[in-house]
Formats: structure tokens, sequence, C-alpha cells
């Protein structure tokens, strides 16, 4: 069946690109809406039957809308929906196109996962409105989906700096440790120290104290590895995890960080300063006999740490292998 052309002309209200899957067997039906829905601003990726808008669908950058022809070769329209719905990922406006009209017929496609139908033959202004209707849940879900990231940041980093806040930093040490008893590797950790910095509060104030903590975080950020991780964990204070990294080469990655530091002035509302830090490290195997346990580690970094201070400030202090050892 042929859909009624009498509104496929109107050129407003064009779509802009966004993506959409035509999945049709009868290729003159198929090229109809191609034509329309190109005449309307969608991208359309065109399929002639189920298994080929199935191996669509699966791809990382599949369309989000999609129209499904119920009866066509290698997958009908109502097994298509089950699937979709049932591989999760992101959710799909999917439109039932079909010949049939009884009431149990179409219950069975919304029941199969179908979000809405078209009864064959149909105005394409009927059809254009369809799809408005699903492109905006589709909107909808995108905003959703962006207010769920934007509190999953906030409750998982710092506002002031960006990185990972105390309780994140402290998961990921957990998940590095666990990770590391499943892989029997190592896992160094970095406790960094901003030397002196209730002076800069003192003498400068607060704001240009806010603004050397967050330029400290984004020079200890570009002094690690792609997949090391840096959170505050309050105050002046941060931590660095490295995993399978273990001395000689974390106290080089600490002595990295320590000069991206204190190499260049710190810029401020206040007018410049120049910032130091002090380093305590410790590098541990994750499995074994000698496993750590997280308050061992967080210890022996604090005490390397601490070690560093009393030595002068600014430099680095490695904790002694035999003094993270879990008891």
């Amino acid at each position: 069946m042929v859909p009624n052309p009498q509104a496929a002309s109107d050129p407003s209200g064009v779509e802009h690109g966004r993506a959409i899957l035509i999945a049709e067997d009868d290729a003159v039906f198929r090229r109809i809406l191609e034509a329309w829905l190109g005449k309307w601003g969608y991208a359309v990726t065109a399929t002639s039957d189920g298994q080929q808008a199935w191996e669509v669908l699966q791809r990382e950058d599949a369309p989000k809308l999609a129209i499904l022809d119920w009866m066509m070769p290698g997958m009908y329209g109502t097994e298509l929906c089950r699937k979709v719905r049932t591989a999760g990922g992101p959710y799909r406006y999917l439109l039932l196109l079909t010949a049939k009209t009884e009431k149990h017929d179409v219950i069975a496609g919304l029941e199969a996962g179908a979000d809405d139908y078209l009864s064959k033959p149909f105005d394409s202004n009927e059809l254009r409105a369809r799809l408005r209707v699903g492109q905006r849940i589709l909107d909808l879900q995108d905003q959703l989906i962006a207010a769920q990231d934007a509190l999953r940041f906030q409750a998982t980093h710092d506002s002031l700096t960006g990185l990972l806040n105390h309780g994140a930093i402290l998961d990921a040490l957990h998940r590095e440790l666990e990770r590391g008893k499943r892989m029997q590797s190592t896992l160094g950790l970095i406790m960094v120290d901003i030397d002196h910095f209730k002076t800069v509060n003192d003498t400068l104030g607060h704001l240009a104290g806010d603004e050397v903590l967050h330029a400290a975080a984004q020079r200890l950020v570009s002094a690690v590895r792609a997949y090391d991780s840096v959170g505050r964990c309050g105050g002046e204070e941060f931590i660095v995890l490295a995993p399978g990294c273990l001395p000689p080469e974390l106290v080089t990655q600490a002595e990295r960080m320590r000069t991206m530091i204190a190499s260049d002035p710190f810029v401020t509302s206040a007018g410049q300063i120049r910032i130091t830090a002090s380093f305590g490290v410790v590098g541990a195997s994750v499995a074994g006999e000698d496993k750590m346990e997280r308050d061992a580690l967080l210890r022996a970094a604090d005490a390397a740490l601490y070690q560093a201070k009393s030595k002068g400030r600014n430099r680095v202090e490695c904790a002694p292998m035999t003094a993270v050892a879990a008891h």
C-alpha cells in the first residue's frame, strides 16, 4: 500500500539532520519514505529487512528514531521491537507500520515494544507529527540523562578543583586494590600537601587561596598518566593513584609533579605567588602474602608526607615497603 502523499511537499519544520532508520521491504514504499524524510531534513538509513535493521540498531551510533514495517523478511517488526527492548542501551523510539487494523493486532504491536503505530495507508502529515512526538520524548530523555550525569558529577567531584572528592578518591582506591588483587599487580599512592597554604589564605585572602588550589589541581592532572586518578581529600591535600607503578618510577612521577607545582608562579586575583608542595609516596604489591589494605597504604603515605614536611618541605619522601604491609 502506498501512503497518502498530500502533505509531503510541505517544506516547513526541517528536522536538521536527525538520524532515522527505515526498515521496509517494499522498495517503492521505502523510496517514498526516504524522499519524505529527506525533504523534512532527516538523515535516513534504509534497510530492506528486519535482520539488517537489527544490525544497524546494535551500532553505537544507531538512530534513536526508527520506522519498522510489521511484516518483512529476516525478522518481523514486532520481533525486532522485542529485541531492542531487551538489549538495553539508549532508548529507541519505534514506530510500527502495519496493514493490520484489528484492535488485538494493535495491542500486540504495542506490547511487543513499539511506541506508536500507523496503519497503512497513512497521511504524510500524520507520520510527520508522530515522528515529532517521538523526537520530543527522545529530547526529554537526553535532558534527563544530562541532569543525571550532572548530579553524578556533583556527587563525586570537588566543586572547586573539579577533581574527585574525598569519598570518590577513596572509592577509586578501593577499586584499584580489588583490581590489583585480581590481576596480581601493584599500586602506587602519592599524597600531596601544599606547603604553607594557611599563609596564602591569611595574607592574600581565601579567594586567592581557592585560585591556588584550582591551579595546583590542574598542574597535578597535567603531570600524571591518563589512567591515573587524582582527588582532593580536603583543604590543601590531594591523593594520586598510580596503578602498576612502584619506586623508583613512582618517585620520578612525584618529582615531576613537585616540579610542575614549584616551577612557575601562580597567577591570582591578588597577584602572583610561588607555591611548593610536599609529597609522600608508597608503592606496594596488592596481592599475595604482602598484599596491602587501604588504611595501611594511606597511613604509610601520610607518614612519608609528614617526613617530607619535617625535612623542609618541597620534597618527595618514599615510605619503606615494609611499612605498608597489612597486619
